[in-house]
């Protein structure tokens, strides 16, 4: 996204965002989906906290400016940021690597990708909507609002973690909640989801979410299309979901969900099945 200067937005049309952003309290907003799983849903972005004896971890971390949240997420469950063993990334967008960058710098925490998703995660390469594709729609108050979030939660000045590293299967085993990557390309090239085997859940970024500040709809759905390098591709790669044990579904935007991930995937297939080529989201 490029820059954007001397943008004055009139106070009534941010105020949804700006009420979620200033009210954002982990005490109601992170829970426990499963033993040692913890959901956060941020003002725009999820990420998840994941511990067991041996310590912790992260999924994602949100927008730059949702750091202040990560850690008070963190310090509401008697964590120290500093202990984190690791920063895993579903992908590389800013809204879920917006902390990723300070926690690789300031604690030396090693942060964790797809080996396909390496080179955006570091900042060699770009796969995120455009100014010019946001712009297009801008017009829509529920995009307008999304994107002045997105700006002021820091997403033209996020800088990458150039320290990040690819995960193995043996590196990801040995971390708390024995995570599983599953490769889920489309929505970026090296897009994965993280399997939690032992308690059931999965973390799946933004290969399908439960709502977003764009979408008028909640449940399981796919991002616009403009939000993915390849929907077909993204699209395609939900469906080999299908047949992995996960009763707690945890996206990168929306609640939680309380579901088998085979009925979510059946549900976005039906839902691109019925959407003719002239209905499709532009």
């Amino acid at each position: 996204m490029g820059r954007i200067r001397h943008m004055r937005l009139p106070a009534a049309t941010l105020l949804p965002v700006q009420q979620q952003t200033a009210g954002w309290d982990p005490a109601t907003s992170l829970s426990e989906q499963a033993p040692g799983v913890y959901f956060a849903e941020g003002p725009a972005s999820n990420w998840i906290v994941v511990r067991d004896g041996t310590g912790f971890i992260l999924i994602d971390s949100g927008y730059p400016d949702d750091r202040r949240h990560v850690i008070a997420s963190l310090r509401h469950l008697g964590l120290e940021p500093a202990d984190a063993l690791a920063l895993l990334v579903t992908h590389g967008h800013v809204d879920h690597t917006g902390s990723a960058a300070f926690f690789s710098e300031s604690f030396g925490t090693p942060v964790l990708c797809a080996p396909a998703e390496l080179a955006h995660v570091q900042g060699k390469e770009k796969h995120q909507v455009t100014l010019g594709q946001v712009l297009r729609r801008a017009w829509r108050p529920r995009v307008f609002r999304w994107m002045v979030h997105a700006i002021r939660a820091g997403a033209l000045a996020a800088g990458p973690a150039t320290q990040a590293e690819a995960w193995d299967d043996a590196t990801l085993k040995a971390l708390p909640g024995s995570p599983v990557a599953i490769s889920v390309p489309g929505h970026t090239p090296g897009n994965a989801a993280i399997l939690l085997p032992a308690a059931g859940a999965i973390a799946v970024g933004d290969s399908f979410v439960s709502g977003h500040p764009i979408s008028r709809t909640s449940g399981p759905q796919m991002l616009h299309s403009m939000y993915h390098s390849d929907r077909a591709a993204a699209l395609a790669s939900v469906r080999t979901l299908a047949g992995v044990d996960a009763p707690v579904v945890l996206p990168g935007h929306g609640p939680a969900l309380r579901i088998q991930l085979d009925e979510a995937v059946a549900g976005l297939v039906s839902q691109a099945g019925s959407a003719s080529p002239g209905r499709r989201r532009k």
